[in-house]
């Protein structure tokens, strides 16, 4: 391997490739908790402010195809920039929000721009990192991210204890998106330093090739595509989109159910707030301490020897504790399946942004990534409405099994999608 080959050349780039999302996601960390209370001191009540904190979700959600479309069309320095310079504004709506609706626009915002510096590191990725190290580059960007949302809340906590106000967060928020923007403008640019196509693969017109990188052979491939804008490009990738994009949405959505399912079944067993942060933290904790152990496991045995041990953890742990409410020991159960959960989360970190880049058009990424990232998110935002419908409904019990089911049924697509169309390692 020479110095400059695109693997030295990456590893000399880290602090400009992760950096910014790491600096990003402390800072979004640290104001994530304070929504609902900043929404409450303005006059929401209970579900009104986990209404202004989904618009956080929203916006992030809305924000992929916009995103696809700046990063294709001005690159990844630029976009980040301009979407750090805009999380400002939203940070100073904040702020000096003068109504609700006027914070749940900056929260919107703010969400909005989050798309864009994930977008932009993944289309970074997808044309730049070769396939038999993808998986790993693309899991240290999950674990980069999962490592700023997990700090984020204690520099928080710790901001609130020495200022007794949550402005200070927000205005570390901010310091934290001004060296983001001084970073992304004045540092070396990686886009120049690492060649465009060092992570493409040459494909023949019927879809087979052979990995640049390696030489690996691919199955049903997607065709290099010229510049077709974003809505175009969906519907030409219709086809991989509604089958393995949904399999991968049904991850997603198994992921942020788990956010959701652990903390209300720890209230609805009588837990008090310190053993339900305990479970929560320790299932957090384990999973964070995974995250590059599945990026080895998808480079070195392929991308289905990750996927779909999470999605069985999963699935299996959601369908046991649905069952386990009433027992005299499911307090035990509950730290236990958490713990599971946490396994087969920390299992499929960096999944769904590998198996995104693996079946990307190549030379044009960013509008597919932009309709991928779309899909997987609208699972992850449907996840916590699909478990507060059916506890409605019928009870917790129901709402936890369900997605299990999804889990399973997940696991499905992805063994009958995954080898049609993501290239297999010799």
């Amino acid at each position: 391997m020479t110095a400059n080959s695109p693997r030295n050349v990456l590893v000399r780039f880290a602090p400009m490739i992760y950096g910014p999302t790491l600096l990003f996601a402390i800072g979004e960390g640290a104001v994530i908790p304070l929504i609902p209370v900043i929404a409450d001191r303005l006059g929401a009540d209970v579900a009104l402010a986990a209404l202004v904190a989904s618009a956080l979700v929203v916006g992030q959600l809305c924000g992929n195809i916009p995103a696809g479309w700046a990063v294709a069309r001005f690159g990844e320095r630029v976009t980040m920039g301009v979407a750090g310079i805009v999380v400002l504004a939203g940070l100073v709506g904040i702020v000096f929000a003068p109504s609700l609706l006027f914070f749940a626009a900056a929260v919107f915002l703010i969400g909005f721009c989050a798309a864009a510096f994930a977008l932009a590191r993944h289309s970074f990725m997808t044309t730049r990192v070769p396939l038999h190290f993808r998986a790993r580059a693309l899991s240290l960007l999950g674990g980069t991210f999962r490592l700023g949302m997990f700090v984020g809340p204690f520099i928080s906590a710790a901001l609130l204890g020495i200022f007794g106000d949550e402005t200070a967060s927000v205005v570390f928020f901010a310091v934290c998106q001004i060296a983001v923007i001084l970073l992304v403008f004045l540092g070396p640019d990686p886009e120049k330093a690492v060649p465009v196509g060092a992570g493409a693969m040459r494909r023949s017109p019927t879809g087979a090739g052979e990995a640049e990188d390696s030489g690996e052979p691919v199955t049903g491939a997607i065709p290099i595509v010229e510049r077709v804008g974003v809505f175009r490009t969906m519907w030409r990738f219709r086809g991989v989109l509604a089958r393995l994009g949904l399999a991968a949405a049904s991850l997603s959505a198994v992921r942020s159910a788990r956010q959701v399912v652990l903390p209300l079944w720890g209230v609805s067993l009588g837990s008090d707030a310190g053993t339900i942060a305990v479970v929560v933290g320790v299932s957090g904790a384990i999973d964070f301490a995974l995250f590059y152990a599945s990026g080895q496991v998808m480079d070195r045995f392929g991308r289905l020897w990750a996927a779909l041990p999470a999605m069985i953890l999963m699935g299996a742990g959601f369908l046991s504790l649905s069952f386990t409410h009433e027992l005299g020991s499911a307090a035990m159960w509950y730290a236990m399946f958490a713990a599971v959960l946490g396994v087969g989360n920390g299992l499929s970190s960096g999944i769904l942004l590998t198996l995104g880049a693996d079946i990307a058009p190549p030379n044009e990424p960013a509008a597919f990534l932009g309709s991928w990232r779309t899909l997987t998110d609208a699972g992850g935002a449907v996840a916590p409405l699909i478990v507060s419908a059916l506890t409605a409904a019928a009870s917790l019990s129901v709402g936890v099994g369900a997605m299990g089911v999804i889990a399973v049924l997940g696991a499905v697509g992805f063994i009958r999608w995954v080898p049609r169309y993501v290239p297999r390692a010799r």
